[in-house]
């Protein structure tokens, strides 16, 4: 193994390594109340209005970018705080292995919260988010007023996607570097994600890619894919009995509306909505529409 990666420490240079950004980088780009301290920890959020909390939690290899489309309108009517969790966006990347887990990534969720005042919350979760919102439902019910499931990941996923491959953990800072860390694999990503490729902008490729190529990109990246060290509890749908709110764009790719239907069944308190000629990211391709379904949702369920 240590002959293997001599040589490949040797070959991937000559393919061209991305660089990474450094935090203090950012740190000295983004205004510094975007920055919520949590313990050694600086977490990046966005935040805007007044009155019930709304907290949106993006999905896997996303940010609180994705989120930008329909926070103005939230923020008419709610306090709206989105964050960029553990891995992602301009959040400082942790080395500790137990951050990237769905256990991990709650918990950065509700010390954020408590950070910011916030006793409970409606939570809207896109894809990873989502998954991680029925975790925190199913766990801490009393921090969660109600929920919006975008495209929504079965809250399995954060453990589904791990894999014995990202255990090498030297290998994994070469293959990220080489192969993974370029404009062009996050421009895939998005035509993968996206149903109208015409959106898929070079100027949102590069406003992707670059929250991605941050320092720690490797602890992150490990975190988040390599097998859990001890085993995952389950959740059960069934049990969940905060209200919900589950949208799906009817041209997902990358998870089927018959999925989402099927989990919205299973939900006790659950209302669903779909969108005709949407794919993965409603509130990239079309956050008007997005607005109007959730936004009656959202004030249904106030106080």
């Amino acid at each position: 193994m240590r002959r293997l990666v001599s040589l490949l420490a040797a070959f991937l240079p000559l393919l061209g390594c991305a660089s990474v950004r450094p935090f203090d980088e950012i740190r000295s780009t983004v205004p510094e109340d975007r920055f919520v301290r949590i313990g050694d920890q600086l977490v990046h959020i966005e935040q805007a209005g007044q009155g019930e909390a709304v907290v949106l939690l993006h999905g896997f290899g996303a940010s609180t970018y994705a989120w930008r489309k329909v926070m103005p309108a939230l923020a008419a009517s709610f306090r709206v705080i989105a964050i960029d969790l553990n891995g992602f966006g301009y959040t400082q990347r942790p080395q500790a292995f137990e951050s990237y887990t769905r256990e991990g990534q709650a918990d950065l969720v509700l010390r954020v919260m408590d950070a910011l005042g916030i006793a409970s919350a409606h939570l809207a979760g896109h894809s990873y988010g989502g998954g991680l919102t029925l975790w925190i439902a199913s766990r801490h019910p009393e921090r969660v007023r109600s929920m919006v499931l975008v495209d929504s990941s079965a809250p399995t996923y954060a453990n589904d996607r791990r894999s014995r491959a990202a255990s090498l953990k030297p290998l994994l800072g070469l293959y990220l570097r080489s192969f993974v860390l370029r404009p062009e694999t996050v421009r895939r990503a998005l035509l993968n994600s996206f149903h109208d490729d015409s959106l898929v902008t070079p100027e949102l490729v590069h406003e992707y890619y670059e929250r991605i190529r941050i320092e720690g990109v490797t602890d992150a990246y490990h975190g988040l894919t390599a097998p859990l060290r001890t085993p995952a509890e389950p959740i059960y749908l069934e049990k969940i009995e905060v209200p919900a709110l589950v949208v799906w764009g009817t041209e997902d790719k990358l998870i089927s509306l018959e999925s989402g239907r099927r989990a919205a069944a299973r939900l006790p308190h659950s209302e669903f909505a779909a969108m005709e000629g949407v794919g993965h990211v409603p509130m990239e391709e079309r956050p008007e529409e997005l607005l109007r379904i959730i936004l009656p949702f959202l004030e249904r369920q106030r106080g």
